[in-house]
């Protein structure tokens, strides 16, 4: 019998790991039929939203972006989507980012399809357009290797474009591939683990982390990941990018 008042869940003022072990659901209109954990969102200090849907036959997801554009991915299952004109039957691995102003819709999803969510208040850049609606998925062969390390290597998901002041990537650490620094920066991150362990360092302190756990991470929280166990470590994440730094 598991003592339930174990968790690896930990909640502190700059960061916090999620563990599905303390999952409790939440009801969002429109999405019906599935089950909704928001793992992220301002009540914690953020300034980002992230949740996890898992979606039972019949479920759906109906809605239209307002001041946030959402981007989901697909971590397991099947699910038709349509946005504005557009259709697709996405699959895991496949994504689509819907930018503000647009409808959505996920349906007919095989039992059990898991879809994972970012959600940011979008920041217009004068000159540049708001960013269209994007599909893609997941290719370690468009994952070129990160500073100079065979062992680390970063897919960007979203155009690499002055447009978009979000950035969701794929970073996947081989077998003993480490971050070569502790970074400390202005990005915000939120993310979480599609694959494997590995070991955490949030303002100096350690984490065992593994495939389903999530991780808010806030502006200048230091932090250092190393892979860990038999197989690659892999996790998506979600950082702010693209525009000039002001007091809120």
């Amino acid at each position: 019998m598991e003592i339930s008042a174990l968790t690896r869940s930990v909640v502190k003022r700059n960061h916090a790991i999620i563990a599905p072990d303390g999952y409790i659901n939440s009801v969002v209109p429109g999405w019906t039929n599935c089950t909704v954990n928001v793992i992220i969102n301002e009540q914690l200090g953020a300034r980002l939203a992230q949740t996890l849907v898992t979606l039972r036959a019949g479920g759906q997801l109906t809605g239209q972006t307002q001041a946030s554009q959402i981007f989901f991915f697909v971590v397991e299952g099947q699910c038709e989507v349509s946005v504005g004109s557009q259709d697709r039957t996405l699959t895991p691995g496949q994504y689509v980012y819907v930018p503000v102003g647009q409808h959505y819709r996920f349906q007919n999803p095989i039992e059990g399809t898991q879809l994972l969510t970012f959600h940011k208040v979008y920041e217009p850049l004068e000159g540049h357009a708001t960013p269209a609606v994007f599909f893609g998925e997941r290719d370690l062969a468009k994952a070129p290797v990160y500073m100079n390390d065979e062992a680390l290597r970063i897919q960007e998901l979203l155009p690499n474009e002055l447009g978009f002041d979000m950035a969701v990537n794929i970073f996947t650490y081989r077998t003993g591939g480490h971050l070569p620094m502790v970074e400390t920066h202005i990005m915000e991150h939120g993310l979480m683990y599609l694959q494997g362990q590995a070991i955490y360092m949030l303002d100096n302190e350690w984490y065992p982390v593994r495939k389903g756990d999530s991780i808010w991470m806030a502006p200048y929280c230091q932090q250092w990941a190393t892979a860990m166990g038999q197989e690659d470590s892999v996790y998506i994440y979600y950082k702010n990018v693209n525009r000039f730094p002001t007091v809120m």
